[in-house]
């Protein structure tokens, strides 16, 4: 499939960050808006070289992180569909490209070569925006990654970034006081003593946020009139009648068409059920139910889906290719899409048991719906299902729960 098109060339080294004053000027006017605080942490003598993990809730995160390593060079890692249409400036300002969720040994020696030369080097190890305001899950490579890089692991925890624009309602709900917490959890001399396990449980450990929480926590009241507009991408079960995929959303409400059970979003972003019980008023615990939900069914060996899907593949930075409808399953096995594209049938597969996680978009581009993003080494695929029976953040549980589930079982 596409051979004939050439790959985005992931060997090209790294460039130094330049037009550093358009990136501080494309950053500072928002960090302002939403009144940031930013707190520096153990962060006396740490200078560059250093690695600096950010969690990632909106694109607020990366204006956050310019003025946190201000005045600084750094060199972030970014997925390959953000190099599309502008390679040359993501080249320019030092980005290193990657495909989501793939093993890339290429992107290892280009951290190196980033910290070797006294720059900082920027990773977002959660690879996607949160679902709903909560760790995402870490790859177990990291401590490894930073025992190799051998330099200050430092992290960078925004809150606010979330409930202000839901990676599910993007616009801007105009929180004010958003915060972000910088700081050194091992020095280079620290690093040495400890194992990569242990940095791991470091990072992990200072990886744990909840956006909804901390809003209540500061009683941060968003009067957004639309606010719950998309919740149902996130929320597809309702725990009332327990049907899948017929949620729905719009202005501040929440309901179930199968039942008709209606649940209302607060300025503090607590739901509320319209009449009876409310089962989750937190949004994170409804999700965490529906992966227990899901969880059930690996352990039970039932959880499978295959839809009909139209797909379209990156291999590079210049274009989306149409490689036209395609077979997406989903199953105990874990993703395979087939189809057939100029004649040439294909077939990709990924394996259950070595994929941690799964990048998936709501409405992707705005034009042909939701999509779980798939990865190779050498080229990503874009799967939009039709129908309206299915649901791509239960297809990301799933994936979670399947590499658990058989990292237990192997052990």
């Amino acid at each position: 499939m596409l051979d004939r098109i050439p790959r985005f060339d992931m060997s090209k080294p790294p460039m130094k960050q330049h037009l550093l004053p358009l990136a501080w000027l494309l950053s500072f006017p928002d960090v302002i808006k939403h009144k940031n605080k930013l707190t520096k942490i153990n962060m006396e003598g740490i200078k560059p070289p250093y690695l600096l993990l950010c969690n990632h809730n909106a694109f607020m995160d990366f204006k956050v992180a310019t003025k946190a390593v201000f005045p600084h060079r750094a060199n972030y890692v970014v997925a390959i569909d953000g190099f599309w249409k502008r390679e040359w400036l993501l080249r320019l300002i030092g980005c290193i490209c990657k495909r989501k969720f793939t093993n890339d040994i290429t992107t290892v020696r280009h951290l190196k070569r980033v910290v070797d030369r006294g720059n900082i080097a920027v990773i977002y190890p959660e690879a996607r925006y949160s679902l709903c305001g909560t760790t995402a899950v870490l790859p177990e490579s990291l401590g490894k990654l930073a025992k190799i890089l051998n330099v200050p692991v430092v992290t960078l925890i925004c809150h606010g970034h979330h409930v202000n624009s839901p990676f599910w309602n993007l616009p801007d709900h105009n929180v004010k006081g958003t915060q972000a917490t910088m700081k050194c959890i091992f020095t280079k001399e620290q690093l040495a003593q400890v194992d990569y396990k242990a940095v791991i449980e470091g990072i992990q450990k200072e990886f744990e946020y909840d956006d909804y929480a901390w809003q209540k926590q500061n009683n941060i009241r968003i009067t957004y009139p639309d606010r719950a507009r998309g919740l149902h991408k996130v929320l597809y079960k309702c725990p009332s009648c327990e049907t899948e995929f017929k949620m729905s959303s719009g202005g501040t409400k929440l309901c179930c068409k199968a039942c008709g059970k209606e649940w209302e979003m607060t300025e503090l972003g607590e739901l509320q059920a319209v009449s009876g019980k409310t089962e989750f008023s937190h949004i994170p615990d409804w999700y965490e139910w529906e992966r227990e939900q899901v969880r059930k069914e690996i352990e039970d060996g039932t959880y499978g889906t295959t839809l009909d899907a139209q797909t379209d593949a990156l291999p590079n930075a210049d274009r989306y290719i149409d490689i036209g409808k395609s077979t997406l399953t989903h199953n105990m096995k874990g993703f395979t899409v087939t189809g057939t594209y100029e004649g040439q049938d294909y077939c990709v597969r990924l394996d259950a048991r070595s994929q941690y996680s799964v990048h998936i978009e709501y409405d992707y581009l705005g034009k042909k719906g939701d999509c779980v993003d798939l990865n190779t080494i050498n080229d990503t695929l874009y799967v939009y299902p039709e129908g309206t029976d299915f649901s791509v953040t239960k297809m990301s549980l799933a994936t979670e729960e399947l590499y658990k589930y058989y990292n237990k079982t192997e052990e």
